[in-house]
């Protein structure tokens, strides 16, 4: 599979988000070709400012695995990664984080700073953004637009 069809996987979990009234931002972390962890954003759902969808996928990968960390594992999300998703992601020693659309008011992976470049912290994992970038960033857009009480026009 490629970097295409595991970020459509991601989006059918953004889609999730967005049918429970959530910021439709999904994710899933894969190993070795197969997808074993899904998330979606769910802070408002569960009453937990963590509960992004990097953290959510995260979890599950986690139980899944077995294990805390996740070396060899890669992270797909639909969204740049903020602050504290970046800091999950480095704890679990994700290996390779592609993202969708870029988050120019807190993304970390080069939008605001680039906490995955910073040399004085202990792991880092390889980047490629832009993936599916319109459908990703039109997604979180018509979400907005709608929750605002406008439609957007393509």
């Amino acid at each position: 599979m490629t970097d295409e069809d595991f970020m459509r996987a991601a989006l059918e979990q953004a889609r999730e988000a967005g049918s429970c009234d959530e910021v439709p931002v999904g994710a899933v972390v894969v190993l070795d070709g197969e997808i074993v962890g899904r998330g979606f954003n769910q802070p408002i759902g569960r009453h937990d400012p963590t509960a992004h969808a990097e953290v959510m996928a995260l979890r599950d990968a986690a139980a899944r695995l077995g294990n805390y960390r996740l070396p060899g594992c890669e992270l797909y999300v639909t969204l740049e990664p903020c602050a504290m998703c970046c800091g999950a992601i480095m704890h679990s020693r994700i290996a390779r984080v592609v993202f969708g659309a870029r988050d120019p008011k807190t993304g970390v992976a080069g939008s605001v700073i680039d906490l995955f470049a910073e040399p004085r912290l202990n792991h880092h994992a390889t980047i490629a953004g832009g993936v599916l970038a319109e459908e990703c960033g039109g997604l979180l857009s018509s979400f907005f637009a709608a929750r605002r009480g406008r439609t957007l026009v393509a």
